[in-house]
């Protein structure tokens, strides 16, 4: 059983940085890939960027290309996300996810963190 806790999420004034950490426990053979997917009220769940454990090969949604980065440390079994330049639309709950095969599609993900919020003022 692979746990995800997400941490890190605030208020932040747009065009500012912040950066959340997703915490991995049970990783091992259960997960090939980790993502960002968010949510904001009144909308569906959006992809946001994934990455392999291994290569660290990573692909981002449109949206947030050249401003956000998804990375990875395997030693401490915790995924980020740095996202800079935040807009207003960035504003969403923030959910981490592990799952099988470098998709956007939520479907592909198996376990779900509880999601941490993140809020831009303008």
């Amino acid at each position: 059983q692979v746990q995800l806790v997400e941490s890190g999420g605030g208020l932040v004034q747009a065009g500012g940085s912040l950066r959340i950490s997703c915490a991995v426990s049970g990783r091992t053979f259960s997960s090939s890939v980790m993502g960002w997917f968010r949510q904001a009220a009144g909308r569906e769940r959006e992809f946001v960027a994934t990455i392999t454990w291994s290569a660290g090969n990573t692909y981002y949604a449109d949206s947030v290309k050249g401003r956000f980065t998804i990375s990875r440390d395997n030693v401490e079994n915790t995924v980020y996300l740095q996202m800079n330049s935040l807009k207003p639309e960035d504003t969403a709950v923030y959910y981490c996810a592990a799952g099988y095969g470098l998709s956007s599609n939520f479907k592909n993900y198996l376990y779900w963190g509880q999601g941490t919020q993140v809020t831009v003022s303008s």
